[in-house]
């Protein structure tokens, strides 16, 4: 539990912390550490975004409930912003800038002059422009600056009882939606129920639904491809088309983060 403490000791000389909670493994755990060092004193913030689905914000506010700290949501519409709408390879950065300056102002009413979140050092290795947004309104990343890598993370999650220490990643609905086609309330919708649904007829925890101008191209792990049989299929193209896809693929390469990505830009 050395690195427990280590990451406990990184607040104990703050007086007062914000920190910026989504429903995932990282962010619990630095508010866990956050709270054992500061008690009421640390604050977590959920941002209601509308893009983030309903099953992270209900594990945020389960997670905080385990913990015992106190929950603020920040509501707003990622969805006015055009900059985050016209989905070009800076999505993620015109996000953060827009969480950074909300969560700022919302520290500044509760004198609070740190706000953290829960990037580790495994995010350093992606195509992350969210990050340099967040650094750039001065953000820090505890779970950097103490070292953490994910497996760690997890390993502390569990050791002191988080329901979210075996929680697969997830990422805000957009990021299933190519660069370059813009993003839709309608889209969003579908892309959540398509995955809802996807869950509970496979039983899998780890699901993307891509929004692939209207296609529904599925990805999980790999080795759970097989599971997809000719009436799963059935079943699946069926629902999927019922919520407004006009057709269903499984993508046969199985899930990895940010393939998405790589997708060429096709016009909307």
């Amino acid at each position: 539990m050395s690195k427990l403490n280590n990451l406990v000791e990184w607040f104990a000389d703050k007086n007062k912390v914000m920190i910026a909670l989504s429903g995932g493994v990282d962010s619990a755990v630095v508010a866990y550490a956050a709270f054992q060092a500061l008690g009421s004193s640390a604050i977590a913030v959920t941002a209601d975004y509308k893009t983030l689905s309903q099953e992270e914000l209900l594990s945020a506010k389960q997670v905080c409930s385990e913990i015992g700290i106190e929950q603020m949501i920040l509501d707003y519409s990622e969805l006015e912003n055009e900059d985050f709408v016209k989905n070009d390879s800076n999505r993620c950065f015109h996000c953060r800038m827009e969480l950074g300056d909300h969560l700022i102002k919302l520290a500044k009413t509760h004198n609070v002059k740190i706000i953290v979140d829960g990037t580790n050092l495994d995010d350093l290795g992606d195509y992350r422009p969210g990050i340099q947004a967040l650094k750039e309104n001065g953000i820090r990343s505890p779970l950097v600056e103490t070292k953490f890598f994910k497996s760690e993370i997890r390993d502390i999650a569990k050791s002191v009882g988080l329901s979210v220490h075996d929680r697969p990643a997830n990422s805000c609905l957009a990021s299933r939606i190519p660069w370059g086609q813009r993003v839709t309330a309608e889209r969003l919708t579908r892309i959540e129920l398509g995955e809802t649904l996807v869950k509970q007829i496979t039983n899998l925890k780890q699901v993307r639904v891509r929004d692939i101008q209207g296609c529904a191209k599925i990805e999980v792990d790999k080795e759970k491809i097989s599971i997809f049989d000719e009436n799963i299929v059935n079943q699946l193209s069926e629902k999927l088309k019922l919520i407004g896809f006009t057709s269903v693929e499984i993508d046969k390469e199985g899930y990895r983060p940010g393939k998405i990505n790589v997708i060429s830009n096709w016009s909307t």
